[in-house]
């Protein structure tokens, strides 16, 4: 079976919630001899990600563009390994899974945990809007090109981050770029997700055949993270997150999740046995998510990020943009 139009979209009772952590979810499982890529791996739910797959006895890699800020971040955590990574840049993503795949080894876990939001319109060497660029072209080209590792370990899986906020945008076929309408930052945010939600959906279709399974979930709102790094103070004080001063309010200070809550339903995701036989579902707290067809709703998923018609078109679209085909055999 796949989850186009939700046909699987409900909670299996995982026996987690919201407030779990990735320590509660990894344990008992033993992760000894598995291999993992974490983009974004070292810094905010990323990096929690790396520390607990480690822990569990994962070999991990982490790319990064700043490699001096990374050697910080990860010092002390055992198997790791650091290697160079721009995902704004299609030549770096290319030379970096050239020498994954030099390297001959599976890859058991491909976690596409990195992003940005918040950003002001930008565009990268190609004429595609960052965030569409980075959070979703980038991870459809990484995983493409890491395709053979991931056949390799004959029983993989792709867990895609991606954000409760796909609800403030469908995937807008027509111009996804912005070179006719006006510029959002948060529609470009929400564009970016649904097209992550799009592909777990078609990926998994296609990958399950080859032992490889796919996921996109939803970390929840969570404080601690360099996500917001870039987001003008006035916006976050329109929104109704900070005072006068940006100080967060008491109430929305309350409401966000700690990094190991963040970081769980990743975790979940790339390691439950729960999912060994179901894949192409989205989840949020430690579960596989509603359907929720109502906009107006906060949290599931909305029906058009797992439309059949939209995860071909998008997966079509996502080839031409790239410059290459996805051919998973």
């Amino acid at each position: 079976m796949n989850n186009y139009q939700g046909t699987l979209q409900k909670p299996i009772n995982s026996g987690f919630n919201a407030k779990s952590t990735t320590e509660d979810v990894i344990k008992g499982i033993d992760l000894e001899g598995k291999i993992a890529i974490v983009t974004g791996g070292n810094t905010g739910i990323g990096l929690e990600t790396v520390k607990t797959l480690s822990k569990a006895g994962t070999t991990v890699i982490v790319p990064a563009r700043d490699i001096e800020k990374a050697k910080r971040n990860l010092a002390g955590i055992p198997n790791v390994e650091l290697e160079e990574l721009d995902l704004a840049n299609p030549d770096s993503i290319d030379k970096f899974a050239e020498k994954f795949l030099e390297s001959v080894r599976p890859l058991h876990l491909l976690i596409n945990n990195a992003g940005i939001m918040w950003v002001p319109l930008r565009k990268d060497s190609r004429g595609f809007e960052s965030q569409l660029a980075v959070n979703y072209l980038a991870h459809f080209q990484l995983t493409a090109r890491l395709w053979p590792a991931l056949k390799k370990a004959n029983g993989a899986r792709v867990v895609n981050v991606s954000s409760g906020g796909h609800q403030f945008s469908d995937f807008n076929f027509e111009d996804p770029n912005f070179l006719n309408r006006e510029y959002e930052t948060l529609l470009g945010y929400g564009q970016s997700k649904t097209a992550v939600n799009l592909f777990s959906l078609e990926l998994d279709n296609r990958a399950k055949e080859f032992k490889v399974r796919s996921y996109a979930l939803c970390p929840g709102a969570v404080g601690e993270t360099e996500l917001s790094r870039e987001a003008p103070l006035d916006l976050f004080q329109k929104l109704g997150y900070v005072d006068s001063e940006g100080n967060l309010l008491p109430e929305v200070k309350a409401s966000l999740k700690t990094i190991p809550q963040g970081a769980a339903t990743t975790v979940w995701c790339a390691t439950s046995p729960l999912l060994n036989d179901l894949g192409g579902v989205y989840c949020e707290n430690v579960d596989v998510a509603q359907l929720s067809s109502d906009v107006s709703i906060i949290g599931g998923i909305k029906t058009y990020s797992l439309d059949e018609t939209n995860s071909k078109r998008l997966w079509k679209l996502s080839e031409e943009m790239i410059g290459m085909t996805f051919e998973l055999s």
